[in-house]
């Protein structure tokens, strides 16, 4: 029977899939919301390690992604955001004991202005011996919030100080908050970024865009077995694109594998519900006031073969 459930649910997405994480602070008790203990750190490390695990840099992880070549299973990337100063003092010497890569998200103004809780220039060009180093924006808006232009002018900004600074290019960028739409995707492209990460929990196969990267969160004290049977379902959406003018969803609309006969749908708020698939279609009508301004919709046959959609309010 457990081979059985496993080969229906191998059906529901196409490729192999690798994982990445993203961390924010490194034994640093007093930002418990974003903060990842050492202790909890070295195991998570340690489960890596001794349950065949491939530590990898996002970068090759991508170009596998733009060849349209299978990515091994075992394959993870490690992530952080902000480069706080905890990652260099607390977090760096663990990832060095166990030759582990990472990439690096700069927010430029708090390093650029001397915030005391972030890394110094100097600092991240020592990280960089070890890590890949990408920016997380010059001033951390809430992308959505702000005009197409604003939006140009913060990483115009970032990247120019970023170059300066630290004598390279940025190669990628990870969105501030997860936050996102179409055209905030569009602006980013034109500065030339190999990829763009976001926050949403899912994987990487040969088949992600390359400016929309799926990160998952390991944040606190995580069941990091139950992050890693994480996959990634195949799904086309057609409805809701974007937040609704008026904060009412009214439809569900996507297209997914014809083998899938029923599907489990989350919406912010609502919970989880059944719905039918019709032929691959998914078409729920709903009336539904959003009671939050950043909504995700999940689409999954079993909890953990998931389909995201992040609207966002602007």
């Amino acid at each position: 029977m457990k081979y059985l459930l496993l080969l229906i649910i191998s059906y529901y997405y196409l490729s192999a899939n690798a994982h990445v994480f993203v961390y924010h602070r490194f034994g640093d008790s007093k930002h418990a919301s974003t903060n990842t203990t050492l202790k909890e750190l070295e195991k998570e490390f340690t489960y890596f390690k001794d349950n065949g695990y491939e530590v990898v840099k996002l970068s090759q992880i991508i170009e596998k992604v733009k060849n349209k070549e299978e990515i091994p299973d075992n394959w993870v990337a490690l992530t952080i955001d902000d480069s706080y100063k905890s990652f260099y003092k607390n977090g760096l010497p663990i990832f060095k004991k166990y030759n582990y890569p990472f990439s690096l998200y700069v927010y430029v103004e708090a390093t650029q202005k001397g915030y005391g809780d972030f890394m110094t220039w100097d600092e991240l060009k020592d990280a960089s011996k070890y890590g890949e180093i990408g920016l997380h924006s010059y001033s951390h808006p809430h992308l959505t919030k702000i005009s197409k232009q604003k939006v140009f002018n913060d990483t115009k900004k970032s990247f120019e100080v970023f170059e300066e600074k630290l004598g390279f290019k940025p190669k990628s960028y990870a969105y501030p908050y997860g936050e996102y739409n179409e055209q905030i995707k569009n602006t980013l492209k034109e500065f030339k970024f190999d990829y763009i990460l976001n926050q949403s929990i899912g994987t990487i196969n040969k088949n992600s865009d390359v400016y929309d990267i799926n990160r998952i969160a390991l944040v606190g004290k995580v069941n990091l077995e139950q992050k890693l049977r994480y996959k990634t379902l195949e799904a086309q959406w057609l409805e809701p694109l974007k937040y609704p003018k008026d904060g009412v969803l009214k439809r569900v609309h996507a297209r997914v594998d014809s083998k899938i006969k029923t599907i489990k749908l989350y919406i912010t708020g609502f919970g989880w519900q059944d719905v039918k698939v019709n032929n691959g279609i998914i078409d729920v009508k709903l009336d539904l006031k959003l009671k939050n301004s950043r909504t995700r919709v999940i689409l999954s046959p079993d909890y953990f073969t998931v389909a995201n959609k992040i609207i966002i309010k602007d």
